[in-house]
C-alpha cells in the first residue's frame, strides 16, 4: 500500500495555537488543490469536527495507548490512502502522555514515532524571543525517534521579534526550518466550554472562520516548505475494526447533544456489515423502529436537558425498543437514566431505562484513560472482554443501581470502582470506548 506523506503538528503545551494553525493549513493546502486528510492525536471529539470543515471530509483519531497496534496502523494508513498529505494535530504538549512503563503513552511524540511522520512544533512566542528557539532545541533533542523538522511561531509581535527568533533558531537548531511567524490573531480565537472548544456545529459562521484561518496561514507560513517536510508513513494491510457491532441495524444518535462518537467506531461497524441509521434526539426523532441496536454517544445533553425531556417522540421511541440492544456512553448514559439535573439545579426526567440519576449542578471532574473488562456476557462480548477508552466529564452520580457493567482501572492498571450499569439489553457508563484491549 502506498501511504501519503504526513506531518504531525505538536506544541510545548496546550493553548499554543495548534488547532487554529491545523485548520488554516488544511484549508490553505486544500485551496491549492491538494487532497488533504486530517488526524487528531488522542481522545478528542471536538477538534476533528473542525478539521472536517477545513479538509472537506471527516478525519480520524490516533491513540497509541488506547488502540492496539493493528488498529492504530490501519487507521493511519487508511487516512493516508486517498490523500496527498496528512496533517495530524497533536494533543497537549508534545511529550505529554499516560504514566505507563511500556512507552506507548499516547503522546504526540509517540504517535509521530509510530507513524514515521516528522514533527512541526507550534510555539507561542508571547513574552520571549530567543528563548523560543531554545524550546525548539529542547524538544528536538528529547525524542530522536520523533524528529522535529520545522517550527511555526505563533503570536509574534512584529518584524524585530521575528528576526530575533529566526536568528536564534538558526544558531541553536540549524536543522529545523522556520516555516512561519504568525501575528496575534484575536479575531480567530475559538470559544471554549467545560469539555474544550465549543463544537464546530455551534460556530455562527464556520466557513468564514476557516477561510480567515486559511488566509492567515497563506500570508504568514511557507506552505511549500511545510509540505516538503512531509514523509510517508508506515503501511498497514487490514481495515480497522475496533469494537464489535451492537447489531446489524444500528440507530446512532447524532446532533449537538450527542456528537461525541469516533469515526473509527462507526466505520468499523460498517466494515463488519452493520447498517448505520442516524437520528436526532434534539429534533425529537425516534430511533428506526426496525433497528436491532441503538447507540447514544456522549455529548452535551446537560445543555439541552429541558428540550430532551420534552421530546416524547425520542424518549418514547427508546422505551418502545424492547427488542433492541441500547448502549449509552457518557452523555448517552445520562439520557438513559431517570433524572438529569442541569447546571441551574432543575431536574429533568430522562428515558428511565437505567436506574441512574446524574447532576451537572454538582460538578466533579473525571478525566483519564481507562482499562475496562466486561463483568458479564452481553452484546459487547463475553465476560472478561477487555477494552480501552477514556473518561472525561463533570457530572456527579446521585444514584446508580442495577448490574454493574465494567471492572475498571486507570492507564497504569490501578483499580478503580466498577463503572456503569446494565438492565437487560440496556447498558451504559461514563466510559468512552476506543478499542478492544
Amino acid at each position: 500500500m502506498t501511504v501519503a506523506p504526513g506531518i504531525v503538528l505538536a506544541a510545548p503545551a496546550s493553548g499554543s495555537g495548534k488547532t487554529l494553525i491545523t485548520l488554516g493549513l488544511l484549508a490553505a493546502l486544500r485551496a491549492r488543490g491538494l487532497r488533504v486528510a486530517s488526524a487528531k492525536v488522542g481522545p478528542d471529539y471536538i477538534d476533528p469536527a473542525f478539521h472536517a470543515a477545513a479538509a472537506g471530509h471527516e478525519g480520524i483519531n490516533l491513540d497509541s495507548w488506547a488502540m492496539r497496534p493493528a488498529t492504530f496502523h490501519a487507521l493511519a494508513a487508511g487516512a493516508a490512502a486517498a490523500a496527498d498529505l496528512v496533517v495530524c494535530e497533536g494533543v497537549m504538549g508534545m511529550l505529554d502522555g499516560a504514566d505507563v512503563a511500556d512507552g506507548r503513552d499516547g503522546s504526540t511524540a509517540e504517535v509521530a514515532a509510530l507513524t514515521g511522520w516528522p514533527v512541526v512544533l507550534v510555539v507561542d512566542c508571547r513574552g520571549m524571543a530567543g528563548s523560543a528557539a531554545a524550546i525548539v532545541a529542547g524538544f528536538a533533542a528529547a525524542r530522536p525517534d520523533a524528529p522535529v523538522a520545522g517550527a511555526i511561531f505563533n503570536r509574534v509581535g512584529g518584524d524585530k521579534h521575528r528576526r530575533l527568533i529566526a536568528a536564534s533558531l538558526a544558531r541553536l537548531c540549524p536543522g529545523v526550518a522556520a516555516l512561519g511567524f504568525l501575528p496575534p490573531l484575536p479575531e480567530l480565537a475559538l470559544p471554549s466550554r467545560h469539555l474544550g472548544l465549543v463544537q464546530a456545529a455551534e460556530h455562527p459562521d464556520l466557513a468564514a472562520f476557516v477561510a480567515a484561518a486559511a488566509a492567515a496561514i497563506d500570508r504568514h507560513v511557507d506552505l511549500d516548505a511545510f509540505a516538503a517536510l512531509a514523509r510517508p508513513g508506515i503501511p498497514a494491510a487490514e481495515a480497522a475494526s475496533p469494537l464489535p457491532p451492537l447489531g446489524q441495524r444500528i440507530a446512532v444518535a447524532r446532533d449537538e447533544a450527542f456528537a461525541f462518537r469516533y469515526r473509527a467506531t462507526i466505520d468499523g461497524w460498517r466494515h463488519r456489515g452493520a447498517e448505520i441509521l442516524p437520528f436526532s434526539p434534539l429534533a425529537d426523532q425516534a430511533p428506526a423502529a426496525d433497528c436491532d441496536a441503538i447507540y447514544l454517544p456522549g455529548g452535551y445533553p446537560e445543555l439541552h436537558a429541558g428540550r430532551l425531556a420534552a421530546n416524547s417522540g425520542f424518549l418514547d421511541g427508546l422505551r418502545r425498543a424492547t427488542a433492541a440492544t441500547i448502549f449509552g456512553e457518557c452523555g448517552g448514559y445520562m439520557a438513559l437514566g431517570r433524572v438529569l439535573v442541569d447546571a441551574d439545579g432543575t431536574a429533568h426526567a430522562m428515558a428511565g431505562l437505567l436506574p441512574v440519576e446524574t447532576s451537572f449542578q454538582v460538578r466533579h471532574r473525571q478525566l483519564g484513560y481507562r482499562q475496562a473488562a466486561l463483568l458479564a456476557d452481553g452484546p459487547l462480548g463475553a465476560a472478561g472482554q477487555r477494552f480501552r477508552g477514556h473518561e472525561f466529564h463533570f457530572a456527579t452520580v446521585l444514584a446508580e443501581a442495577g448490574e454493574r457493567l465494567f471492572a475498571l482501572a486507570d492507564a497504569a492498571g490501578t483499580a478503580l470502582p466498577p463503572a456503569g450499569c446494565r438492565v437487560g439489553a440496556v447498558m451504559g457508563s461514563f466510559l468512552h470506548l476506543i478499542d478492544r484491549g
